[in-house]
């Protein structure tokens, strides 16, 4: 009998989150690992990164955490609400659970400048909520620009003084998501890998290498240009937007190759520069998003 040989397992960026995926749901389904408790935090932000998740595909974001956790606590996803919602995350402190965290924590008055919910009368905010749960979470995942380093709700002035999750946290070990928002691969692939193979392998930013090993300059299809010379004047030019204010070359992660909105798109695709939403230091550190000026030096880049 002739051996079967099957065709190569497609390595685009999507099938291979598609197998981690659908590979740990089999292992759920036939006892092999067992489902964790998920705690979602949304402290300060704009609850972008949550509706980002809800944009993910094969599997969809619903099935997978449905199959794959079991959601204690969501502010968004969840029916409970008000104290019956902050009852159900308090009743998850005795368990095992994995953290995740979207948006920043604010400082200022004591964490007065963003509060969840109420809890035996009192008011519940980030600051204590982040405290509380992270020091007990079995895994924390900072998820989005603002949990990993305060992004956008850190940025000047910063009249709530938010801090990224890790200031708060700092003997804590966490796996760090940034951009904004995450692209729901980066979350759901790491939520897979850690149910399937523990912890991924992450760089010294805590960031998972098997999405932000490389530079988007690097895979950019627009390199050819940048390589020759070759650059746009205005925006809606095809070539290289380097000098428009692109942040491709300091930005690392994976947007050339995995595209938004189901695959099929990116700011660069549409004529856009990369305004580095997933590099620390967003967005102070990457204005302006566009510049005019072609003759500007731009330092460390």
């Amino acid at each position: 009998m002739k051996p079967h040989i099957l065709p190569p397992e497609p390595m685009t960026n999507e099938a291979i989150t598609s197998r981690l995926t659908n590979t740990v749901i089999d292992n759920i389904n036939k006892g092999l690992i067992k489902k964790k408790n998920l705690v979602y935090l949304e402290l300060n932000g704009c609850s972008g990164n949550i509706i980002s998740l809800l944009n993910g595909q094969n599997p969809d974001f619903e099935y997978t955490l449905n199959s794959m956790v079991n959601i204690r606590y969501c502010n968004s996803l969840m029916a409970s609400e008000g104290e019956q919602a902050i009852e159900k995350l308090m009743n998850t402190l005795d368990e095992d659970y994995i953290l995740a965290v979207e948006g920043a924590v604010a400082l200022r008055n004591n964490g007065l400048y963003n509060v969840i919910g109420s809890w035996q009368g009192k008011p519940l905010t980030g600051l204590q909520a982040a405290t509380m749960f992270g020091e007990k979470a079995s895994h924390i995942l900072a998820v989005g620009a603002c949990a990993t380093h305060g992004g956008v709700s850190a940025a000047k002035p910063n009249p709530s003084q938010s801090v990224g999750l890790q200031k708060v946290l700092p003997q804590k070990k966490m796996i760090k998501l940034p951009g904004c928002p995450v692209h729901p691969d980066w979350f759901l692939g790491t939520l897979a890998h850690l149910l399937l193979y523990g912890e991924p392998e992450t760089d010294n930013m805590d960031r998972p290498l098997m999405f932000y090993s490389s530079l988007i300059h690097d895979r950019c299809p627009r390199r050819p240009f940048f390589d020759r010379g070759i650059f746009a004047e205005k925006l809606g030019d095809k070539t290289c937007l380097f000098k428009l204010g692109c942040r491709g070359p300091v930005t690392r992660v994976d947007c050339p190759t995995r595209q938004w909105n189901g695959h099929v798109n990116w700011p660069i695709g549409d004529d856009t520069p990369c305004i580095g939403c997933a590099q620390f230091g967003f967005p102070d550190a990457m204005a302006p998003f566009i510049s005019y000026d072609t003759t500007k030096v731009v330092k460390n880049e």
